[in-house]
């Protein structure tokens, strides 16, 4: 049994570890609505961007897009897959980054080859390489802090890409915040968009357009300038989901750490206070012994004596 002297060792230990994960914990749940509160910010501008591509499809009935599948229905383009997935740059996050690489995982085992893979965050970036998975593009910039810019920069790589017709279909696998109820790992088709992603509920198609638009110079140019800018949005939203999704995961952890951690230091006081007594118990008994053993040999010592 451990004497009392490496049990208070323990016990500094695992308060100074408490004091780590509870530091940890309060970071997550600052950095989490710091990025939740800038998309809030930037959401309505592409909300605003897919209502405009609603009332163009309102307005005119036929439009070639090579974004859109034909209105003929949806066919299968030569090209690789291009999966952009998103992951964390350190792990203390739950299962977080192990559902995310699972999902990508099986979304390429089903493919069975014809993928190109593209990396956000170091922790996805190290487990490929480690498993000998190739990338074809890592961005090497940190997962901790999504940008417009960022997602500006993504989005042009894979529309290049697509454009070139060296993918024929881009992917974006994250976790989807959900409001933190129920965050799970997604894979969402970025391109080509389906006509029936932008189709009007009924309670819109009352709001037909009265008057004619003019696009200029037609209104395939027009899809080709608004796309980009919708499709940045949607990459920048998945980073920032996932970004919340990882501080969401590792507040839930090091709150797990913590409570455990508190369940330590009570089994280690209650150890520690059985110790201490019986060492205490000990003391008394050998100091009562002593003064026993001290009476008999005066008593004997007198007996003698007489």
């Amino acid at each position: 049994m451990a004497n009392t002297k490496e049990i208070k060792s323990r016990i500094a230990s695992v308060k100074d570890t408490q004091k780590i994960t509870n530091a940890m914990y309060l970071i997550a749940s600052t950095k989490m609505r710091k990025a939740k509160r800038e998309l809030d910010q930037t959401r309505p501008y592409f909300d605003a961007l897919q209502g405009e591509i609603k009332r163009i499809f309102r307005t005119a009935e036929k439009v070639d897009n090579r974004y859109f599948y034909p209105a003929s229905g949806e066919r299968e383009r030569p090209g690789d897959r291009a999966y952009l997935v998103i992951t964390a740059d350190k792990g203390l996050a739950g299962a977080y980054n192990q559902n995310v690489i699972r999902e990508a995982q099986r979304q390429m085992d089903q493919r069975g080859g014809g993928s190109k893979l593209f990396v956000v965050g170091d922790y996805g970036r190290q487990y490929f390489a480690a498993h000998r998975i190739p990338i074809e593009k890592s961005f090497l910039y940190t997962a901790q802090n999504p940008t417009l810019q960022r997602a500006r920069d993504i989005c042009s790589l894979l529309l290049d890409l697509y454009k070139r017709g060296e993918v024929s279909k881009i992917y974006v696998i994250y976790t989807d915040f959900n409001n933190g109820l129920d965050s799970s790992a997604r894979t969402i088709r970025l391109l080509p968009f389906h006509r029936a992603q932008f189709v009007s509920p009924a309670a819109e198609t009352e709001k037909a357009v009265k008057f004619p638009f003019d696009f200029f110079p037609t209104v395939e140019k027009v899809l080709d300038s608004i796309i980009p800018s919708y499709l940045t949005g949607y990459i920048y939203s998945a980073l920032v989901d996932s970004f919340c999704c990882e501080q969401n995961a590792r507040m839930t952890a090091m709150d797990a750490a913590n409570r455990n951690a508190q369940e330590l230091l009570d089994a280690l006081a209650v150890e520690y206070n059985h110790v201490r007594q019986g060492a205490i118990t000990q003391e008394i008994t050998e100091i009562a012994a002593g003064a026993k053993g001290q009476r008999r040999y005066q008593e004997q010592m007198e007996g003698g004596a007489l």
